[in-house]
């Protein structure tokens, strides 16, 4: 595991590198910084054209929470795999192991940027925990406790 400190940044196109994820899935837009083995800060524009607004509420649009925990545990898998020093590749999957102690303190709504602060608490045994908060304009809108594995693909 590598632990430098790298406090670059990834644009959209470094950040499809390392994230399995696409379109409509992708729910990091860009990562500010990011310290290898310890933490990242990643931001989400959220925006009306958003695929989950027309259903979630049609008078009232609302980011659903679990979304929010997922865009959190996107930039821990960045943080992770710039961490290990790969890229996610087709015989491995960076699984969901786990959602812990999720709250959800205030709605998000197009228009809104979400900031994603995600620590590493641990990694025990190819198992990785973190501490992650969402906030929006400097007031958090939500935190949980994840775990998440990485997990080579048995083909068929």
């Amino acid at each position: 595991m590598t632990t430098n400190t790298d406090s670059t940044s990834m644009d959209i196109h470094e950040i499809l590198e390392h994230l399995p994820h696409r379109y409509p899935f992708v729910l990091i837009d860009r990562v500010i910084t990011m310290e290898l083995g310890k933490e990242i800060t990643a931001l989400k524009n959220v925006t009306i054209n958003e695929p989950f607004f027309p259903g979630h509420f049609p008078y009232h649009p609302v980011m659903p929470g679990v979304l929010i925990v997922e865009a959190m545990a996107q930039a821990a898998a960045i943080l992770s795999f710039k961490t290990m020093g790969v890229k996610p590749s087709d015989d491995s999957v960076y699984y969901f192991a786990g959602i812990d102690s999720a709250r959800f303190k205030k709605p998000v709504s197009p228009g809104d940027q979400i900031i994603l602060n995600v620590k590493i608490d641990r990694i025990l045994k190819g198992i990785w925990k973190y501490s992650g908060i969402a906030s929006v304009d400097g007031t958090v809108v939500a935190e949980a406790q994840m775990m998440c594995i990485l997990k080579n693909i048995e083909k068929k």
